[in-house]
């Protein structure tokens, strides 16, 4: 059996200045890293342990401390690329350690980090250095202050989807390379993600100008990954999706992405097949169910389909759109993974209209409208 020595009375030898890592990437020298924390694995106390992690943190603040020439990438090195914060909370991990078995449970696991990828079957995600990902949401409550309007993003679309949203989705329930269809793409906002991000992506849009638009949007963003996007002038309820794909030679897609209209709550188009032209709550959940049968039809089964969807308020009634939709995908056999909400502060009718609403819901004994839900499904 092995001891655990501690050691909490022995003096921390190595005084570190103040220094706050950033989130920034560091491109770093493979082998010459491993070889650093190699000498880790090899130290028998915590004290030299703990002056050998400090003397480490030192070389990595700069190039100018580098003696070990861990950030000097000659054009043969074996560069990987890691956070400098994640390194620091490594190193500060071990460093904090109180027993030397411990620390070197740490040091091991900072070397599997380094030389080992595990990626689930369904995103990219490598698990071996999860503590990195700080950026990607894994709670149910989203306070978002703003749009992200980087790039070719815009919000002159009234209703318009928010980036952030399927950046999230893309990265949670995909890998680079799968396929993506959102059946109710607007001007391209998902699959603008998608040409960011890697991942091929067809989108529908029921009016031929917002289709045209969605294609030059999409046209003027970088394609790096040289992934294929294709914006469909159609009906979602009725076009064949296996046709679509079929050109592409394609069977199915790995995520299915819907942020149809919150019934009539924004008229976008005269259309009467278009949802916000539902003559009632009844004929919209009919509408939508239709919708999710057709696209759902080529969701390849255990991946996700994602719902984004609001609520709405009527003749002095709220009427839970939001999970009436949700009810109608349950009964079509998929399985709900999460129920998020998501507070989006910054919209143009909130912007101009918040002390309207606000006297509004003082007369009316109801309260503002601040959410909306992201249903996560998984196709069965």
């Amino acid at each position: 059996m092995k001891t655990q020595t501690k050691v909490n009375n022995e003096p921390t030898l190595f005084n570190r200045s103040r220094f706050k890592p950033t989130g920034r990437p560091l491109f770093i020298n493979k082998s010459k890293i491993l070889n650093e924390i190699e000498k880790l694995g090899k130290e028998e106390s915590l004290v030299s342990l703990r002056n050998s992690v400090f003397s480490l943190e030192d070389e990595l603040r700069s190039v100018k401390t580098d003696k070990a020439g861990i950030l000097n990438i000659d054009s043969n090195g074996d560069a990987i690329t890691m956070s400098q914060k994640y390194i620091f909370d490594q190193l500060d991990q071990i460093a904090e350690s109180q027993t030397i078995d411990r620390a070197k449970y740490y040091v091991e696991r900072f070397e599997k980090a380094i030389t080992q990828v595990k990626t689930s079957k369904i995103n990219d995600i490598n698990l071996n250095r999860w503590k990195e990902y700080d950026d990607i949401r894994t709670d149910s409550l989203w306070v978002i202050d703003k749009r992200d309007s980087t790039g070719v993003h815009t919000a002159g679309y009234w209703g318009n989807f928010i980036p952030q949203i399927p950046n999230q989705m893309l990265r949670r329930y995909t890998k680079k390379g799968d396929w993506v269809l959102d059946p109710f793409v607007g001007c391209g906002t998902t699959l603008i993600e998608c040409q960011r991000l890697g991942r091929n992506g067809i989108g529908v849009e029921l009016q031929e100008s917002i289709a045209k638009k969605a294609r030059e949007y999409i046209s003027f963003e970088r394609n790096e990954h040289s992934v294929i996007t294709e914006v469909v002038n159609g009906d979602s309820a009725t076009i064949n999706f296996s046709e679509v794909l079929k050109k592409h030679n394609k069977k199915s897609v790995q995520l299915l992405v819907m942020h149809p209209p919150y019934f009539d709550i924004i008229k976008f188009s005269k259309n009467p097949n278009d949802l916000s032209n539902a003559p009632s709550v009844e004929k919209f959940l009919e509408m939508m169910n239709t919708i999710v049968g057709n696209a759902g039809s080529v969701l390849e089964k255990g991946r996700y389909f994602v719902l984004v969807i609001g609520d709405k308020y009527s003749k002095g009634e709220w009427i839970p759109l939001g999970f009436l939709t949700m009810n109608k995908i349950l009964q079509r056999g998929f399985l709900l993974k999460s129920i998020i909400v998501k507070n989006f502060e910054e919209t143009t009718g909130k912007r101009n209209q918040k002390e309207l609403r606000r006297y509004r819901a003082l007369v009316g004994g109801f309260y503002i409208f601040k959410h909306e839900y992201i249903f996560v499904f998984k196709k069965r």
